[in-house]
């Protein structure tokens, strides 16, 4: 569901989902070891990848889900990012950038302010091509706040940046209109975001801000090319017109169909030292059902290489665990993933869902043993009791404020005002079979306590862009709960990435944050404020942890579980290394068998 993790993949496979974040010893613990291989890598070939859903957005600067990262991957570069490399997943090197930031070189005394130069000799796709420049750079930033489409992770940095939040504010009372936002970010500028000239770009913060670099890996600090001010930012229009300065290029999108990229010609070798691109195409196609793919995948069809946005069904794990499949990856996350939305504004049953006692009972129906079965177990789903994951920096203090007890919801509920029950509606991804059993399994659970809940099916492609990201359909009350999933956007000092774009009231609203219950509590959002200023780490990771506390309280919403992300390849696949941030293995350095090139 819910990324990089934002919004992760979600409730596909074990359930990992979007994956999210922290890779396993060497950067994957496959069941066989075969995350590298001993031979000469082979270059040539088309990647097949397949899937059941879609990316969210063909724009770097407000893609906010982990497809729609591994999607980008291929085609846009940002300053730094996340390497396949065995052992440096996790770790945070040079991409565009040509070194990465210290004290006292690039990053000043006060630790505000932070001063990176740009590799030389990457270059747009343009005819003739020409370079990427750090007035790209600012473009992309300013275009992440747009009034049309924004960048859902924008309470991460849009008061950590000077002068961001003014910029942001204005231009939400803008048209959302090509002409008039070019016109609004042409005019105005960002003072902690300038071009000191085309090859630095200096970033001025409001506070110290020891995770920054990390932050910068996020796919919304592209740079942007002057060719997009013509289209709506994350529009079906720009999704056509595409401008690439990594490895592949977008030969062509339908939406919800297929994808497929060729090499980019403007793009050097030598200009990057992420992507190696061994294939020389890449085809996802975005028809496959899970289990179909999974056959696929197992069996040596030609066409089949890799997963996209499906991954091995849950029930399956065992049995290739069992077998010790040397396809098969298992790799931990910093997630919460899949857990229960909350719908705060729902109308429904007399606005059921604004009520604590209601959301408590509910907390206490859900059998979270029963959803940690159907999801593949406790050996790959680990029990998540509250917001933050044990390997996040104010995650390790365990409670469980909600266990498993029948009777005390019912006497919640009664307590609510509904001793005769009520009906609710659950919005889930039907294509997903992690997604449909966890929905079957609540809907159970809550039925034992008299609350009879409706299923709302979606397709992958929907279930943000048509129903969480619009707040008008939760308004509406088309559904009361629903499934998402989350990962850190950045590793370690990363708690601000879950409680700012999930419970800090309504800066995290949609379609600018991924709040998605309209949860808002001013005494967590005092500790949000506290902690994000913190100076320490263990006194961040204290007012974390008490914000933590403050949000299960409010029952704002159930966790389940901080999972590991299964993975699976076909054996014609070497070089899978499991990138978190991607939610999978990175396609641009897998290389593939001589004799089975796919076509």
């Amino acid at each position: 569901m819910s990324v990089r993790t934002r919004r992760l993949a979600g409730v596909a496979g074990v359930c990992a989902a979007g994956l999210v974040l922290a890779a396993c010893g060497s950067s994957n613990s496959s069941t066989g070891g075969s995350s590298g291989s001993s031979a000469s890598p082979v270059k040539g070939g088309t990647l097949n990848m397949l899937g059941s859903g879609d990316v969210d957005y063909m724009d770097p600067n407000i893609s906010y889900y982990s497809i729609g990262y591994l999607g980008l991957r291929m085609w846009t570069r940002q300053l730094f990012t996340y390497p396949a490399a065995d052992g440096q997943t996790t770790t945070a090197v040079p991409d565009l950038a040509t070194a990465v930031p210290t004290q006292g070189n690039g990053i000043s005394a006060d630790g505000k302010t932070y001063t990176i130069t740009l590799r030389s000799g990457v270059k747009w796709n343009t005819s003739p091509a020409r370079d990427v420049t750090a007035d790209d750079f600012v473009r992309g930033v300013k275009r992440t706040c747009n009034p049309a489409q924004p960048f859902g992770g924008l309470p991460d940095y849009e008061s950590l940046i000077q002068g961001m939040q003014s910029f942001c504010d204005g231009f939400a009372k803008v048209a959302p209109q090509p002409a008039a936002m070019k016109a609004y970010m042409d005019s105005h500028q960002i003072p902690g975001v300038q071009a000191k000239d085309a090859t630095t770009i200096v970033f001025t913060l409001t506070k110290p801000a020891s995770y920054f670099v990390d932050m910068l890996t996020l796919p919304a600090f592209s740079p942007a090319p002057v060719e997009w001010e013509s289209y709506v930012p994350g529009s079906s229009d720009l999704a056509q017109h595409t401008l690439s300065d990594g490895p592949y290029e977008v030969q062509s999108y339908s939406p919800t169909k297929n994808i497929t990229f060729v090499r980019n010609p403007a793009w050097s070798a030598s200009t990057d030292p992420i992507r190696k691109a061994y294939v020389d195409k890449i085809i996802i196609n975005e028809t496959v059902s899970q289990d179909s793919a999974q056959q696929q995948l197992e069996t040596g069809t030609p066409s089949a290489d890799m997963e996209f946005d499906d991954f091995p069904p849950a029930s399956q794990i065992p049995g290739l665990l069992a077998k010790k499949d040397p396809n098969l990856n298992i790799g931990p996350t910093a997630s919460s993933n899949p857990y229960v939305v909350y719908n705060f504004n729902s109308p429904n049953q007399n606005g059921a869902m604004g009520k604590l006692a209601v959301r408590q009972a509910i907390s206490y129906a859900i059998n979270r043993s029963d959803i940690l079965q159907v999801l593949g177990g406790q050996t790959l789903n680990a029990p998540l009791t509250h917001v933050l994951p044990s390997n996040i920096v104010g995650g390790k203090n365990n409670f469980d404020d909600y266990p498993y007890n029948v009777a005390k919801a019912k006497q919640l509920l009664t307590q609510a005002g509904y001793p005769n029950g009520l009906t609710l509606k659950f919005l889930y991804r039907n294509a997903s079979e992690g997604s449909s059993k966890t929905f079957q399994t609540i809907q159970q659970n809550l039925a034992q306590v008299g609350i009879k809940v409706e299923g709302v099916a979606s397709p992958n492609a929907d279930f943000y862009t048509k129903y969480l990201e619009v707040p008008s359909v939760a308004k509406r009350g088309v559904w009361d709960l629903s499934l998402a999933g989350w990962g850190a956007d950045w590793y370690g000092n990363a708690a601000l990435s879950f409680f700012g774009p999930l419970f800090s009231g309504p800066p995290s609203y949609p379609p600018v944050g991924s709040n998605f219950g309209f949860y808002n509590d001013s005494a967590t959002n005092s500790l949000i404020d506290q902690a994000s200023q913190a100076t320490t780490e263990d006194q961040a990771a204290q007012l974390w942890a008490q914000a933590d506390q403050q949000v299960m309280k409010d029952a704002a919403f159930f966790p389940i579980t901080q999972p590991n992300q299964p993975n699976y390849h076909a054996s014609q696949v070497h070089n899978a290394i499991y990138v978190p941030a991607i939610q999978n293995f990175d396609p641009t350095n897998v290389w593939l068998s001589a004799d089975k090139q796919g076509g």
